[in-house]
């Protein structure tokens, strides 16, 4: 499935932590794809309230937390420039769906980082 909404086509994810050549690009590459999965599946679902998009967005956080350990073995790490950087991004999701009122925290409330 491809992305239809356009703020979503247009914006760069994780763009500070790809800046940054602390942060490897290919494990940044299945970051970004995360968050490209969970926009397609708010596209594909359409979640009908913040509930049902906290699921996704669980869902998604979930894949954030199993990446911890690729950017350890790549000498890196979801540290606070990356913390905020992906919540930042989580928001902007949710923001360009529709759900400006979201919790930023309850977005990535399953985040272990």
């Amino acid at each position: 499935m491809s992305i239809t909404n356009q703020q979503v086509k247009e914006h760069v994810f994780l763009q500070e932590l790809y800046a940054d050549a602390y942060f490897p690009d290919h494990v940044l590459d299945k970051g970004r794809g995360i968050l490209l999965g969970l926009c397609e599946r708010i596209e594909a679902e359409r979640p009908s309230g913040l509930a049902a998009l906290y699921v996704l967005t669980e869902a998604a956080t979930k894949e954030f937390n199993a990446l911890e350990a690729e950017f350890e073995a790549a000498g890196s790490g979801i540290e606070t420039v990356a913390r905020e950087e992906i919540a930042e991004d989580f928001w902007f999701v949710a923001s360009a769906y529709g759900f400006g009122d979201a919790d930023a925290e309850e977005l990535i409330a399953a985040r272990e980082w």
